[in-house]
């Protein structure tokens, strides 16, 4: 006689844990739980239309549980750093095209309005989110609109909850929603990131274009000084000694041409020589040297309060950086304008609107940045603020190569040199971030797999 199946005997499960998603799940955002159409379809309602936005728990469950820990880790490591490397190339990009077209927008076009060009390039950011939206929307065209638009409000409003909490699973009753902790966070981010940009527009006119450089960018020491107590991470030899050559580098670039410390991006030469009043060199550098500070706390304090914890899924990550960045925008356009009307009738900075060339180049300047802002921001959640911070410091090697290529200026040897160590520091840097990335993976998998275990124990002795 065969044997009874499982089926027939009782007390046996069908199907183990079936109704709940794994933890490996939740915490990379996966899981249906709470998500609009996450329901078993209704027979009047086609099997494809309700689990669209909802992959079954088992194939996935089944697949992932099939490869070691240890390989997990290292696809879902790269899986991220394939997303930054992505990014990283176009903020780099869109950076170096940016600081092309301010410095030719301040001292060609002779439109030296340092808080005005400020609050438009920041506010420009607002679009990151709209822009974002049409992109998705282009991707999944076939959702109808109703289901696409909830779908991507709950995404948004679950990832602040995991924000706030600072956890991959918070709780599924939640009375009050994110949107209270948000606009605080926008608000002393944004304050924080507008005093360190205007700094820079205050000092450029205060102290030599090489002292702006080298004191600008000892940022990447600040961030790492601030991700310690503030991002718990810890002191390792290989990252401090990768930020110090990085910042090396930067001094080497900055004071070992003078003749390259005379001229600013585009090759636009000092004409006020503003080094040459001590006093006033000192203030522009104290100026600069706390926008350095601010600039590096900026950074940490975005990575702490307004990106998911560590273990959500790249997509997810990515999409709410770019909502973080409308918000900033938002809170630029509709609270830091009072200043203009200030500054304007005191005299400080005459508000006035640019025409012709000027404007045009203007307007392609504030583009270029939301697109490297949106770039930055994905990459600092994706990797870390040192990790983005160092990364930046590329940019003085490509600015110095796109001046090569219009000005026709050859590069220094002092450029070479010190790009060179910016580089060689980024990849000990880089390779330094991937081998975390990989250990945090392989220990949360570890941490899965034991918690899978324990609760099929349970549930065995519970099933006899």
């Amino acid at each position: 006689m065969a044997s009874p199946s499982a089926a027939d005997r009782p007390g046996a499960p069908l199907l183990k844990h079936a109704d709940r998603p794994s933890s490996s799940d939740r915490d990379r955002g996966r899981t249906g739980r709470d998500a609009p159409n996450s329901h078993p379809p209704s027979p009047s309602v086609p099997r494809s239309a309700s689990s669209r936005f909802t992959a079954p728990h088992l194939p996935r469950r089944n697949t992932f549980r099939s490869q070691s820990p240890a390989t997990n880790a290292r696809l879902a490591a790269r899986k991220k750093y394939t997303y930054a490397a992505f990014f990283l190339v176009l903020s780099l990009v869109s950076f170096t095209v940016q600081t092309e077209l301010a410095a030719w927008v301040q001292h060609k076009g002779k439109w030296n309005k340092a808080y005005c060009m400020l609050y438009f390039t920041h506010g420009s950011w607002s679009l990151l989110w709209p822009v974002q939206l049409g992109i998705l929307r282009l991707q999944k065209r076939d959702i109808p609109w109703p289901q696409f638009w909830r779908r991507h409000v709950w995404l948004v409003r679950s990832t602040a909850q995991m924000v706030e909490m600072q956890d991959l699973d918070p709780p599924r009753v939640y009375d009050r929603g994110p949107w209270a902790y948000m606009a605080r966070t926008t608000a002393f981010v944004t304050c924080s990131l507008t005093v360190a940009g205007l700094s820079w527009y205050i000092a450029v006119n205060l102290t030599s274009p090489s002292d702006l450089t080298a004191i600008y960018n000892t940022s990447a020491f600040f961030a790492y000084a601030f991700s310690v107590p503030l991002l718990k991470e810890r002191l390792r030899l290989d990252k401090g000694v990768a930020v110090g050559i990085a910042i090396l580098g930067v001094l080497i670039v900055a004071y070992g041409d003078s003749k390259a410390a005379d001229r600013r991006p585009g090759g636009a030469p000092t004409d006020d020589e503003p080094g040459s009043d001590g006093s006033k060199r000192l203030l522009g550098n104290l100026i600069m040297g706390g926008g350095s500070v601010l600039y590096g706390l900026y950074e940490v304090l975005y990575k702490r309060y307004a990106c998911p914890p560590d273990g959500c899924s790249p997509g997810r990550g990515m999409i709410f950086a770019n909502t973080f960045g409308s918000l900033i925008g938002l809170f630029t356009l509709t609270v830091l304008w009072i200043p203009l009307p200030i500054l304007h009738v005191l005299g400080i900075e005459t508000f006035e609107l640019p025409h012709g060339k000027v404007a045009w180049y203007l307007f392609l300047s504030v583009v270029m940045n939301a697109t490297f802002a949106g770039s930055f921001l994905v990459l600092i959640s994706l990797t870390s603020p040192v990790l983005s911070s160092v990364a930046s410091l590329l940019t003085i090697f490509i600015v110095a190569m796109a001046d090569w290529f219009l000005t026709g200026e050859p590069l220094s040897l002092a450029a070479v040199a010190g790009g060179g160590l910016i580089i060689v520091a980024f990849g000990m840097l880089s390779w330094s971030t991937y081998r975390e990335m990989a250990e945090d993976e392989r220990k949360r998998e570890t941490a899965d797999l034991s918690t899978d275990e324990d609760d099929d124990d349970e549930s065995e002795l519970g099933s006899h």
